[in-house]
Parts: C-alpha cells; sequence; structure tokens
C-alpha cells in the first residue's frame, strides 16, 4: 500500500514554508545592525567635526588680542604726545588730571580685550599651562567655566565705566548733566554687580 504524500520521507511543503520563513529574521535584524552602525558612525563623523569647530574660536582671540594690541599702542601715543605739554605745564591743572585717567581708561579697556582673548582660549581651546612656570597664567586669570570669564570682564568693565565717568567729571563744569551721567553709571553699575552677584 502506497505511503500518503505527506508521510514521505521529503520534507512537507508547510514544513519548507517554515524553514523558508525562518531565515527571514535573521535577515532584517542584520539590515537593522546595518543601519545602526551606519547612523552611529555618521554621527562620531557630525560629533568630530562638530568638536572640530572650536577651532574657529581662535579668530576672536586674534581679534582681540589685536584690539588689545591697539589700545596699549594708542594710549602710549597719546602719552608719548602728550608728555611734552604736561612737563611745560606741570600744575595739577583738569586737563592733566583727565589726560592720566585718559590712559588709564586706554589700558584698562586693552586689559579687558586680553582678558576676554585669555578667556575664550582657556574655555574653547585648550588650557594655557607653559613649561615655564614664569609663562603661565596666573590663577586669577584661569577660566574655568563661562561663569568665571563674565565675572572677569564685567568687574572690567565697571572699572572702565567708573573710570570714565570720574575722567568726565574732571573735564566737565559740573550741572544737572554730569548728576545725570553719575546717576546713569550708578544705575548701569549696579545693575551689572547684582548680575554678577546672582546671576550664576
Amino acid at each position: 500500500m502506497a505511503d500518503p504524500p505527506g508521510e514521505e520521507g521529503g520534507a512537507s511543503p508547510t514544513d519548507s514554508a517554515q524553514g523558508g520563513g525562518s531565515s527571514q529574521p535573521a535577515t532584517d535584524t542584520a539590515e537593522g545592525a546595518r543601519r545602526v552602525n551606519a547612523w552611529r558612525g555618521l554621527e562620531h563623523r557630525f560629533e568630530r567635526v562638530l568638536s572640530l569647530s572650536r577651532v574657529v574660536v581662535v579668530v576672536p582671540v586674534v581679534v582681540l588680542l589685536l584690539s588689545a594690541f591697539s589700545s596699549f599702542a594708542y594710549g602710549t601715543d597719546v602719552f608719548v604726545r602728550s608728555v611734552r605739554r604736561v612737563v611745560e605745564d606741570p600744575n595739577l591743572t583738569s586737563h592733566n588730571i583727565g589726560f592720566l585717567l585718559l590712559l588709564t581708561d586706554l589700558f584698562l579697556v586693552g586689559a579687558t580685550l586680553m582678558i576676554a582673548a585669555f578667556g575664550f582660549y582657556d574655555l574653547f581651546i585648550t588650557r594655557i599651562d607653559a613649561d615655564s612656570r614664569s609663562l603661565r597664567l596666573p590663577d586669577w586669570l584661569r577660566m574655568r567655566d563661562l561663569n568665571d570669564l563674565k565675572a572677569r570682564v564685567i568687574s572690567m568693565v565697571i572699572l572702565v565705566a567708573a573710570v570714565t565717568f570720574v575722567d568726565v567729571v574732571v573735564e566737565s563744569e559740573g550741572g544737572l548733566n554730569t548728576l545725570y551721567l553719575g546717576a546713569a553709571v550708578a544705575l548701569v553699575i549696579a545693575a551689572l554687580t547684582v548680575f554678577l552677584r546672582f546671576g550664576r
């Protein structure tokens, strides 16, 4: 008596269908793994480019340093051109005092620009640690985070504003305009101080 078709030694159509279906999840898993690996590679390359984009900060660092040098050079030029007049008229006049305050203002502006340049480089590029101890930055100039940079720049801005106001007071003849200017400068300094104290 012949065996039924379903009882032969060969695989049945149902079994062959099941066997063929078992390779499909493995193919999907491999394809998914390839997609994940491709996405991770693209993400890694993008993060690398994003990290290297910090080098762009070198541009404002150089510009700030050049501006600081320009401020120092301008202050030196003002001093050289005006020192003869001060020597010829050594009396303690408002003009001579204003001249000295102007020099102080210019050098303070240059120092503020240089501090900002150091801060940008220290925060975005790398720490400035020279081999020689004499070439390393002092501790007060090291920027550990953006709050340090903000605090130092705001402190210098307050100092520049105060010196500038004193220069205006010395050169002016007084009056309500000077009072209004003093009130405005005091308000700005107070706002910056509050921001420096509570803005962290």
